[in-house]
């Protein structure tokens, strides 16, 4: 590899632990249904990281960031479905919809939802798209199969991803009694839904 994979991980550590849609995610989906929920999506999401792998190594990515019909195509996609995101947000706000059963006072817990959510959180992103195509490259040996090489970069990617997220997940959910007020609840459906919303503007408005 060309350059350090010391590197690689100390600059992929970083990236993963700066707040974004993924981190929004996360933050949604474990005050929504607890560790289960978290931890499915924070899956979903590191899976979506073998994707952008795959789509640099056979150079689908290069169509996508030298194209400026498909680039914005994607990030509009990326963008409404942040916005997707946020408004469900605000429906439980004015509703009171909780997704809670009564009886058992124990969230309702969706595995292929959570991680259908987590997924296209990531592959709908086109900073990941970017993020792959211009930085992995970098680490790849011209005298290997490339494919092999970005998969196993894209794993130690998921490795530090899931720690770091279950990290977070296990935060949120430690203050659980907290978290579970109604009025804090409340207040934190309105804020995670105008941060996701934020975010799909701001990917919206976002250039090339």
């Amino acid at each position: 590899m060309e350059l350090s994979l010391w590197t690689y991980l100390v600059a992929i550590t970083l990236l993963t632990m700066t707040p974004g849609a993924d981190t929004m995610m996360v933050i949604r989906n474990s005050l929504r249904g607890g560790l289960k929920d978290g931890f499915v999506s924070s899956l979903g999401i590191c899976l979506g990281l073998f994707v952008h792998a795959f789509l640099s190594a056979v150079g689908i990515s290069a169509i996508l960031l030298y194209s400026a019909t498909a680039f914005m195509f994607l990030k509009s996609i990326g963008a409404l479905y942040l916005l997707w995101l946020g408004f469900s947000n605000f429906k439980a706000f004015f509703k009171n919809e909780y997704n809670y059963n009564q009886q058992t006072k124990k969230a309702v817990f969706h595995f292929w939802i959570s991680l259908r959510e987590g997924f296209l959180s990531n592959v709908l992103n086109p900073k990941a798209v970017i993020f792959y195509m211009a930085f992995l490259p970098q680490f790849i040996a011209p005298n290997a199969s490339a494919l092999l090489q970005s998969m196993f970069l894209a794993s130690l990617h998921f490795i530090i991803a899931m720690i770091w997220q279950g990290l977070l997940i296990y935060a949120i959910c430690s203050a659980n009694g907290f978290i579970m007020r109604k009025s804090v609840r409340k207040s934190l459906d309105f804020i995670s839904g105008s941060i996701m919303v934020l975010l799909g503007i701001k990917l919206f408005l976002e250039k090339r």
